[in-house]
Parts: structure tokens; C-alpha cells; sequence
């Protein structure tokens, strides 16, 4: 046992995913995983019509990947300001035009979008021991094999108790440490000097949490075992309430937390398959509309990516008016999810 490389899982995925020669650093992701700007253009232009719906002429792309966005957004308005933030270096082939950092601007006037990035935040993975304790579990870098580690203890245990009570549970019970997720997007909302940040993942809520946790990796398009050794991404779903929460004590002034579903219909996108006598008229016009209708249906799916939630967090721009219009039934109530007791 002595030549066994334990971490805890944060610090294991850290290095894996970000580290000098890290999964993000070093493959592109959409070899690995699909996403919806993968799926089709029209989520793209949701998107756009989005950001001149709140009058914003600046889109930041946190987690660019390789620019997939950034590329469609671009060439359906040029006119648009683009920015991609993502710790791998600039894609060759992106527009002169649109700009890339590694890290995000201190001060942002823009729609701020994070498609499938928080989920990809490290963060420690929490079980129950037989003595009902959550323990940190630790993991081999190299096989992947877990053991419990030491009890969860300060700002770790408070977000546990808050956001994921362990307490009580079975032994063997997990539970996702989100603390970094919640700092991550409060990072990103404080930059915000007026916009919209856009948060857009998989995810739960307490009432709802997962009883054995949801980490998992991705490997050319497959499903596999986490193992932190850089070959696959590692990934798990997002306590978007926990987040929520962090977004409004950051300063946000308004949200609106929703399915992807809903919104991109009110966003305008249509999954109805054209009338058969278009077949008729127009055989042409009704092959491309039925294709568009099928990748409409995938986007908002029940069942796959029309579950991912959308939280969208506004600084001088009401994201209620602008995303779902007053008294839709996609708006969330307008102040932030109290604190569940510890």
C-alpha cells in the first residue's frame, strides 16, 4: 500500500482536469462528451437572442472548450463582442475578432454564460462511515480505488449540514462537497457590473439530492469510472439551490432558476414537426425544418438536455423580464432560497 498515490478527490480532480498537462489543458472535450451547442445552431441562437434581449452587445464564454459557441455565435452576429475563458490556449482556427483569456475579466458588462462548466469545478466527495460519520473519501490518482479519510470537518461540514445533511444517513451514504462550485460562481457574479450570468448543468435539489452521489467520468463519448489519471473528464451534478443561494449573497438582484426546457421555448425555440403538405409543396423546406425539429426536440427533451437547469443571475437587468417575460410559469419566485436549517 505504500506506493499508492491518495488524494482527496478534489485535489486528485484538480490536477487531472487542470494541472499542466490536465484533461481541459490537453484534449478537447467534445471528443469525449456532447453538449448542447453540439447538438444544434439553434441553441446558439437562443442565446444571442437572449443577450439583445437585455441589451447586451458582450457574450463571455466560461469553460470555452474549443470555441464551439464563440464559432456559432459569431457567425450569426458578427456584430457581437466574444469572449471565451478557458485554461487551454487559443484555438487557431477562432475569428481574429473574438478575444480569449485564461482567467475572467474583474469587471464584466456582458451575458455571461457557463454551459456544462460547473460541474466540472473539483470539489470532495463526503461518505458515511459505519459509525454514521461523513468522512472525506480519498482516491488512487492511478486506479481510481477509494478509502475514507478524515472526518469532514469546518466550512465543509457547515455546507454539508446546510445543503446536504449526512448526518443520521446509512452507512455508505455520499454526498458532493459544492463549496467550490458556490465560491466559483460567486466569483463570477461579484465581477458582474451589469448583465446576466448564465449558469447552465445538470443538477438537484436538496429535497432531492442523490443518496450515493453522481461523480462519474467521460470517455470518447462513453460513461467510465472516474479515475483521476487525466484520460477522461470527471464530472458531477450540480447542487444548483446551493449555488442559487451563493449568486444572490454575491449581489445579484435578480434570478430566475428553470429547465432548459422552458427556457428555450420562451427563448422561441419550436420542437413541433412541420405540416406534412410542406412535404408536398416544398420537399426541400420540409427536410430542413424536420431536422431542425428533431434537433429542437433533443435540446429541450424530457428526460436528457431539456432537464439541465438554467440559473440565470442579473445585475441591473431583470433575468425574470427578459428570459420568461412577468407571470410566465417557467419564473421562480424572485428572492433566493432561504438557508435550510443546519
Amino acid at each position: 500500500m505504500g506506493d499508492r498515490n491518495w488524494h482527496t478527490w478534489r485535489v486528485a480532480t484538480e490536477e487531472a482536469l487542470y494541472g499542466v498537462d490536465g484533461f481541459f489543458r490537453t484534449q478537447a472535450p467534445s471528443a469525449h462528451f456532447r453538449t448542447s451547442v453540439h447538438v444544434s445552431r439553434a441553441f446558439s441562437g437562443a442565446l444571442q437572442r437572449l443577450a439583445r434581449a437585455a441589451r447586451l452587445d458582450t457574450i463571455v464564454d466560461v469553460g470555452a472548450g474549443r470555441g464551439e459557441l464563440l464559432h456559432a455565435l459569431h457567425a450569426l452576429d458578427p456584430s457581437l463582442a466574444l469572449v471565451g475563458v478557458e485554461v487551454a490556449d487559443r484555438p487557431p482556427d477562432l475569428p481574429a475578432s473574438v478575444g480569449w483569456t485564461h482567467t475572467l475579466p474583474e469587471e464584466i458588462t456582458a451575458l455571461v454564460i457557463a454551459n456544462e462548466w460547473l460541474d466540472d469545478v473539483p470539489l470532495d466527495v463526503a461518505e458515511v462511515d459505519a459509525d454514521r460519520v461523513p468522512r472525506l473519501v480519498e482516491v488512487d490518482v492511478t486506479t481510481g480505488e477509494e478509502r475514507l479519510g478524515e472526518r469532514v470537518s469546518g466550512a465543509d461540514a457547515d455546507w454539508l449540514d446546510h445543503w446536504w445533511p449526512l448526518h443520521g444517513s446509512p452507512p455508505g451514504s455520499r454526498a458532493e462537497i459544492g463549496l467550490p462550485r458556490d465560491r466559483a460562481w460567486a466569483a463570477v457574479v461579484r465581477r458582474l457590473r451589469h448583465g446576466i450570468a448564465l449558469a447552465i448543468d445538470y443538477g438537484h435539489l436538496r429535497a432531492e439530492r442523490p443518496a450515493m452521489g453522481t461523480l462519474t467520468g467521460y470517455r470518447s463519448g462513453r460513461v467510465v469510472a472516474p479515475v483521476p489519471d487525466r484520460s477522461c473528464d470527471i464530472t458531477a451534478h450540480v447542487a444548483v439551490d446551493a449555488v442559487d443561494r451563493a449568486g444572490a449573497t454575491a449581489g445579484a438582484d435578480s434570478r430566475l432558476l428553470t429547465t432548459q426546457r422552458e427556457a428555450l421555448m420562451e427563448l422561441g425555440l419550436n420542437p413541433a414537426r412541420p405540416p406534412l403538405t410542406l412535404a408536398s409543396s416544398d420537399p426541400a423546406a420540409y427536410l430542413s425544418a424536420l431536422s431542425q425539429a428533431g434537433e429542437t426536440s433533443e435540446l429541450v427533451a424530457r428526460g436528457g438536455l431539456g432537464d439541465f437547469w438554467w440559473l440565470a443571475q442579473g445585475r441591473g437587468v431583470d433575468v425574470r423580464q427578459v428570459l420568461s417575460g412577468p407571470g410566465s410559469p417557467a419564473c421562480a419566485p424572485s428572492t433566493p432560497p432561504a438557508v435550510p436549517p443546519g
